[in-house]
C-alpha cells in the first residue's frame, strides 16, 4: 500500500459510498485493475489492504455524521424523551426505531451471505454483473416510482424493513449499498430525499459496527506497527472530506434529477470490467 494509491483509493471511496455506485465495486476494481497493470496475480489481499479498507469506510462514516448531525442529535434526543413518557408518537422518535429495526434486518441477512462476499472480492468479473444489475434495479425503480403519484415522506416499518433487506443483500459488492436501498425506498412511494436521508442515516450503525468489530477480532498489533500508516491515515482522511462533499452535492441533485444518470452508468461499468477482467485474468 503506497501514499498514491491510497489517496486515489480514498477518493474512490468516498464519490462511491453515498453515490449509488457501488463503493465495494469500484475499490475492487480500482485494487485488482492496478493489480493487473502491474501484472500482479490476483490473490487473496493482504492485512494491510483489508485494514485500509475499513478505515476508508470509516472515513465516509465521519462524513455521514458531520453531515446529518443535527438529524442524528434530534432523532436520539426524541428517543431519549419517548423512552422517558413512554409516548413513542414522535415521527423523529419513530424514525429511530426504524432505522434500529432496519439495522436488525440488514444484519440478518448479511452475515448469511458474508463469506460469499467475500469470495467475490476475488472475482472481479462477476462483482462487473452484479453492478450491471444494480444500474438496472435503479432504471427500473425511477419507472416505477414517476408511476406513484403521491410521495411519501416519513419511513414506516414495513418500509424500513424492505430496506434494511435491501441493505443486508447490498454486502454483496457490486450491489451498491445507498443504490439498492434508496432505489428500495422509491419502489416503497418515497420521495427521493426521503429514501436518500434514510438510506445514509441507516449506514450509520453497519459501517460503525463493521468498523468495530473487525479490529477488535483480526488485528495482529505487531503486524499492525509495519503497516504504511502515512498512507492509511491520509486515504482515510481524503475519503472523508471527499464523501462530505459528495453527500452534499448529491442530496442537492436527487432533489432535483432522477438517479437513471447513475443507472446508465452501472450498467456501462459493469459490462466494461466483465469483459475487462474476463480477458485478462
Amino acid at each position: 500500500m503506497n501514499f498514491i494509491q491510497a489517496v486515489l483509493m480514498g477518493i474512490v471511496q468516498g464519490l462511491s459510498e453515498f453515490l449509488p455506485i457501488s463503493s465495494s465495486a469500484h475499490l475492487v476494481f480500482t485494487s485488482n485493475f492496478y493489480k493487473v497493470i502491474k501484472g500482479i496475480e490476483i490473490v487473496q489481499s493482504s492485512n494491510e489492504e483489508v485494514f485500509f479498507d475499513i478505515m476508508v469506510h470509516l472515513g465516509t462514516l465521519v462524513a455521514v455524521l458531520i453531515f446529518f448531525r443535527k438529524d442524528i442529535a434530534n432523532i436520539i434526543k426524541a428517543m431519549w424523551h419517548a423512552y422517558k413518557t413512554k409516548d413513542w408518537k414522535d415521527k423523529e422518535a419513530k424514525l429511530g426505531l426504524y432505522i434500529i429495526a432496519g439495522t436488525i434486518i440488514t444484519v440478518a441477512l448479511a452475515l448469511p451471505i458474508n463469506e460469499v462476499a467475500e469470495k467475490l472480492v476475488y472475482t472481479p468479473s462477476v462483482v462487473g454483473i452484479l453492478l450491471f444489475i444494480t444500474g438496472f434495479t435503479l432504471l427500473y425503480s425511477e419507472y416505477k416510482s414517476k408511476k406513484i403519484e403521491a410521495k411519501k415522506d416519513q419511513v414506516d416499518l414495513k418500509i424500513s424493513i424492505f430496506i434494511g433487506l435491501a441493505q443486508g443483500l447490498a454486502a454483496l459488492p457490486g450491489f451498491s449499498r445507498s443504490g439498492w436501498t434508496i432505489a428500495t425506498g422509491l419502489f416503497c412511494g418515497l420521495d427521493r430525499i426521503t429514501a436518500a436521508r434514510y438510506s445514509f442515516l441507516l449506514s450509520i450503525p453497519i459501517i460503525l459496527g463493521a468498523s468495530m468489530v473487525y479490529p477488535l477480532i483480526k488485528i495482529d498489533i505487531h503486524e499492525a506497527m509495519l503497516y504504511n500508516w502515512n498512507a492509511i491515515i491520509a486515504g482515510t482522511l481524503v475519503s472523508a472530506a471527499v464523501g462530505y462533499l459528495c453527500i452534499k452535492y448529491f442530496m442537492k441533485f436527487i432533489s432535483k434529477f432522477s438517479l437513471a444518470i447513475f443507472g446508465y452508468y452501472c450498467i456501462i461499468a459493469g459490462i466494461f470490467t466483465a469483459v475487462f477482467f474476463t480477458i485478462f485474468t
